[in-house]
């Protein structure tokens, strides 16, 4: 049976006439809300073409570059689950809603705390359950953040990882998720020396960008398939960065906060929406954030399923291990080891949620209190 999409991206052509662009965007956005990542590479395919004819002030929509559409959409909620809040924070005049897990029964010691980042078309219940943090949080008694990007400021719940006003200390949504975090820090009496950050994708993007903001407020982060912080500064800059890699270029920490943050990395290396090499500059860009010199291992091993991975850990001069990379044969765009019940993920993989949080709780920032 002959494929429709091939008619819905004639009709886009077609229309890539002066006084026809929003029938253009319409037709393309038509044609990636009906189908997954073949879809999407064609339609970007066409916008690209449509730019290279003379219609270089033409945006592609953020449709453009937003993960592919999972066969299952995501749930709206998951059941009630205890110790699972839901709640609001403003920062200036940023709004957004956010989950909070904390696990039943007091600690006998301050909490620390991960501040998960979910990925584009996805919300924290869904990236609850298909990292399974939650759980993890019952296990090893610490409390989990998920805030939650909103349709009216993305209209596909990306985190804005690719736009200036986000790539700031003190503007847009590092600002809000930084204070946000720093308000439950207070709220729990969180360990201010153990706030972690972690994303998938365009959270994944923005993670590392909180990393190079908010350093000293961040005792490590971790980055699945995403970008290193300032890989874009608009729309095409990131289509081109998620095709094809880009090193961070633009966002440098303040001098008063400069600081490497230890950094965890996982990527598929045959991940269609954000190519690896962006997994290798979100390393480099940590290394070069310091003036040390690192000893580099690079080992091979594989998942209990059979999932193959090599992973390459930089350790300084005090035999601290700085940043890894874990580099997954075979994996797409999905979280490492995740549960099917979330999108997104891949259980066939070595756990990232076990790998970051074991990376996590080996770093600390206890010489320095949170701001």
């Amino acid at each position: 049976m002959k494929n429709p999409i091939y008619g819905l991206l004639r009709e886009a052509t077609r229309l890539v006439r002066p006084r026809r662009l929003a029938k253009t965007s319409q037709a393309m956005q038509r044609a990636m809300s009906r189908y997954t990542q073949a879809g999407a590479e064609m339609a970007n395919l066409y916008a690209k073409k449509a730019m290279k004819d003379g219609m270089a002030q033409w945006t592609p929509p953020v449709e453009f570059f937003k993960a592919p559409t999972p066969k299952t959409s995501p749930p709206a909620s998951v059941p009630s689950e205890k110790g699972f809040s839901r709640g609001t924070h403003t920062h200036g005049l940023d709004k957004r809603d956010y989950k909070l897990y904390v696990p039943p029964g007091l600690s006998t010691v301050p909490r620390a705390l991960i501040v998960m980042l979910h990925g584009c078309t996805q919300n924290p219940d869904d990236f609850a359950l298909g990292t399974g943090m939650n759980a993890a949080a019952r296990d090893q008694d610490f409390a989990v953040l998920y805030p939650a990007q909103s349709q009216k400021d993305n209209p596909s719940r990306c985190w804005n990882w690719f736009k200036p006003s986000h790539q700031r200390r003190g503007s847009g949504e590092p600002a809000l998720i930084a204070s946000l975090s720093q308000v439950v820090m207070k709220q729990l009496g969180i360990d201010p020396s153990r706030i972690y950050v972690a994303g998938l994708s365009a959270g994944g993007a923005m993670a590392a960008t909180l990393a190079t903001t908010y350093p000293e407020l961040f005792a490590a982060v971790g980055v699945h398939s995403g970008l290193p912080a300032g890989a874009a500064s608009n729309v095409p800059d990131a289509l081109k960065a998620m095709k094809r890699g880009s090193p961070s270029r633009r966002v440098t920490p303040q001098p008063a906060h400069a600081a490497l943050v230890p950094t965890i990395v996982f990527h598929g290396d045959q991940d269609p929406t954000v190519h690896p090499l962006n997994g290798e500059h979100v390393v480099a860009a940590t290394l070069l954030q310091s003036d040390e010199s690192f000893v580099s291992k690079v080992e091979q091993g594989s998942s209990d399923q059979g999932k193959r991975y090599t992973r390459t850990t930089h350790v300084n001069q005090a035999g601290t291990t700085v940043a890894e990379y874990w580099l997954v044969h075979g994996a797409g765009h999905a979280w490492s080891g995740g549960d099917a019940a979330g999108s997104y993920t891949d259980a066939q993989g070595p756990s990232a949620t076990a790998e970051m949080l074991r990376f996590f709780f080996e770093h600390s920032r206890r010489d320095k209190t949170a701001r």
